[in-house]
């Protein structure tokens, strides 16, 4: 057999360029999987095309069903659903026992805790440092510097209730929603 690089220590073209390959895919497929990480951190997340919201969660998860829900929950009640990101969001069934076109969210905007109705002052009392809020979530008490969240509620089709983003301006401050 010939040597085509002349001396049998060092090796032929074909050998050199294909290890300088095998290095340079090694290098860049570890640059390239460092990066996407970093570059994927900078990209905000789409909202998944026009979507119909989220199907609220009851307690155990299962979907809530609007004429099951109604039947054991009166007029005036409050009570949590799963909402977005996981938030407990009250459900509010106004006087003609329908549900609300809105959803509550539970979370304090003062610190965080979940805050319960309390159906006998009729009013929202955050456990943690006293913050109250109205029926509809409006803050009237503070250390919450903000109103609690709200989110559109709506009956789908198939009789489910369902959470939608709520990005107009808020009913009870006439200003444009700070969680959106």
């Amino acid at each position: 057999m010939a040597q085509v690089s002349g001396t049998p220590d060092v090796p032929d073209m074909g050998r050199r360029q294909f290890m300088n390959f095998l290095t340079f895919g090694a290098i860049t497929g570890t640059a390239l999987g460092g990066l996407y990480p970093v570059v994927k951190f900078f990209i905000p997340p789409s909202s998944g095309g026009a979507g119909g919201g989220l199907i609220a969660k009851d307690a155990l998860g299962n979907d809530i069903v609007v004429s099951e829900y109604l039947k054991s929950h009166a007029a005036g009640d409050r009570s949590l659903a799963q909402g977005f990101k996981g938030d407990p969001t009250y459900v509010v069934v106004q006087d003609d026992s329908t549900i609300a076109n809105y959803g509550i969210s539970a979370v304090c905007t003062h610190l965080g805790c979940v805050v319960p109705w309390n159906a006998g002052q009729n009013k929202f009392i955050c456990p943690c440092h006293g913050s109250q809020y109205d029926e509809t979530g409006k803050v009237v008490r503070g250390p919450a510097p903000l109103s609690l969240a709200l989110a559109h509620a709506g009956v789908s089709e198939d009789d489910k209730l369902v959470f939608t983003p709520w990005v107009e301006t808020d009913f009870r401050t006439d200003k444009a929603p700070w969680w959106s």
